[in-house]
């Protein structure tokens, strides 16, 4: 009987092993190709101006703000209570409006960066894929750190490849 299953597991280890000796199999750090394009480090030339147009239009806003806070807190004792209460609830409202500013900023760059880096995607995987096609794989794994399904990564590298298709 133990002949019969040691035998069964060889049949079936032998059947294992010549189907993953047929099937072809490549990998890819697609995180590296992406930023190896000319067209993403353009779009995130293009990300990083409006960051900072951005961040340069809330600092001026917090800066005005901080002026009107120190004047005001300068004239306190010189104002009606009427008149300090009112310009309390305008800091507060500026103080809102800059915050808002900033989630609006905020969420406007991460459309803005959807928007530039799908094209690149879209682009980086029909690549793949037509390179993949070509050479004959039937699987291509994302060798990029921390991708999941990924624990080595010793097969064939197609970076070269869809990097040549690619012109870079």
């Amino acid at each position: 009987m133990k002949k019969v299953f040691v035998a069964i597991a060889l049949v079936i280890g032998m059947t294992s092993a010549i189907q993953a000796q047929e099937s072809k199999i490549a990998h890819i750090n697609t995180q590296e190709l992406v930023e190896a394009m000319p067209s993403y480090v353009a779009a995130n030339a293009e990300l990083e101006k409006a960051q900072k147009s951005y961040a340069a239009q809330l600092q001026e806003m917090k800066a005005e703000l901080q002026k009107t806070s120190e004047r005001y807190g300068r004239e306190v004792a010189t104002q009606t209570d009427e008149t300090n209460i009112a310009r309390q609830r305008e800091v507060q409202e500026t103080m809102q409006q800059i915050n808002a500013y900033e989630q609006n900023a905020y969420t406007k760059l991460r459309q803005q960066e959807q928007e530039l880096l799908k094209p690149i995607l879209e682009k980086a995987r029909v690549t793949i894929q037509k390179v993949a096609r070509a050479k004959g794989f039937l699987f291509v794994l994302d060798s990029t750190p921390g991708a999941a399904g990924v624990i080595m990564a010793d097969g064939y590298d197609l970076m070269k490849d869809v990097k040549a298709d690619l012109g870079i």
